[in-house]
């Protein structure tokens, strides 16, 4: 356990706060880009400690938040139809499409199978041939190896029963149209650290050059993400815009290569709609034209093209996402939304920014 407390030690955290606020000359706008660490920073009240110090603002790190509501309403057509199942991870069955969710997809009577892994739905479709099993690949970077792994291995058992509905997304393109916003306040990043263990952060090197940005590789414990903050504000404080590592003890440069190569050998980068973003520019994955029998898109395009979508005009998620808004300055937080009765993903998602002011802040309600 020596290992964990080093990482919530009260003392190293009480020192790097006196060090941040002995830093800063004025307050600075960070973002962090992780609903984890989202999460985190509110647990244990790391965003009201640093108040004056620094206004940490919340980013699109949630990939169940950003998954398209078009892409949840193919997985909800996909669960209601006869001799299909839909396979997915257990924080989508409450996020909302334009008609409900899976879960009440499937308290109608939808097929619709809980999974820890996307193997699991392998496993599922080898043992049930007559079953047409369609996992929802949601997620970032993170989550795509496990994915395409899947598709490998129903390919290596000869299925013709397993798909993919994809909708894996890409963290730096989205940070790019962040700071392409006209809008944008934006003036130093905490980077994802479980994206970055699969990417690496090389990448992220142009990005803050072009962008005069510090880009700071952080992880998830309170220590983590005040040795990222501090970072943070001595690279602002003295004019510079680089990418350091605060997660060094899981992140390298170049990243999981072997991972890296099983998503490039299985997909290829493609634009994808985000949640309240738009068409993000080479913004997500989609599978090689090698591995089309496997995508559900394509072997029920003739089916789900005149799906239509919509989302509550209520919802401000896409202001929350891109760091517009505070969840509790939004209208709706704490009153026709809430966990129990979601209007968008981030309050109901486990990584979702509204959700973690819910729990973390009640005061907020």
């Amino acid at each position: 356990m020596r290992f964990v407390d080093e990482f919530r030690d009260p003392a190293v955290a009480c020192t790097l706060v006196q060090q941040i606020k002995s830093t800063v000359t004025q307050r600075w706008v960070l973002m962090e880009v992780c609903g984890g660490q989202t999460h985190s920073l509110l647990r244990h009240g790391i965003d009201q400690e640093l108040h004056d110090a620094v206004e940490l603002i919340h980013g699109p790190g949630c990939p169940v938040c950003v998954t398209d509501t078009r892409a949840i309403d193919l997985a909800l057509w996909l669960a209601s139809q006869p001799q299909t199942v839909l396979a997915s991870f257990g924080d989508m069955l409450r996020v909302p499409g334009s008609s409900g969710s899976l879960l009440t997809t499937r308290a109608a009577g939808g097929n619709v199978m809980t999974v820890y892994s996307p193997l699991d739905a392998v496993l599922y479709a080898s043992k049930n041939p007559d079953k047409q099993v369609v996992f929802f690949a949601v997620g970032f970077e993170t989550t795509a190896p496990a994915t395409a792994l899947a598709v490998l291995q129903a390919q290596k058992l000869g299925l013709s029963n397993f798909l993919l509905l994809v909708s894996h997304v890409r963290v730096l393109p989205a940070m790019e149209a962040l700071m392409q916003s006209p809008d944008n306040r934006v003036q130093a990043f905490l980077a994802a650290g479980h994206v970055c263990c699969v990417t690496g952060y090389a990448a992220y090197e142009e990005f803050a050059k072009r962008y005069r940005v510090p880009v700071v590789v952080t992880g998830f414990e309170p220590v983590d993400l005040l040795q990222g903050i501090l970072e943070c504000v001595t690279q602002l404080e003295s004019g510079r815009a680089e990418v350091s590592n605060s997660y060094g003890r899981s992140v390298e440069r170049d990243g999981n290569r072997d991972a890296q190569r099983i998503i490039h050998t299985v997909y290829q980068i493609d634009d994808r709609a985000w949640r309240g973003f738009g068409i993000v520019d080479a913004g997500g994955y989609r599978l090689r034209d090698e591995f089309a029998a496997f995508d559900a898109e394509r072997r029920f395009s003739e089916f789900i093209c005149e799906l239509t979508t919509s989302t509550d005009s209520r919802c401000r998620a896409g202001d929350v996402l891109s760091g517009r808004l505070k969840p509790c300055d939004c209208p709706e937080f704490g009153k026709s939304c809430t966990p129990d009765s979601p209007l968008g993903a981030p309050m109901v998602s486990s990584e979702g920014a509204c959700a973690a002011y819910y729990r973390y802040q009640p005061h907020a309600v």
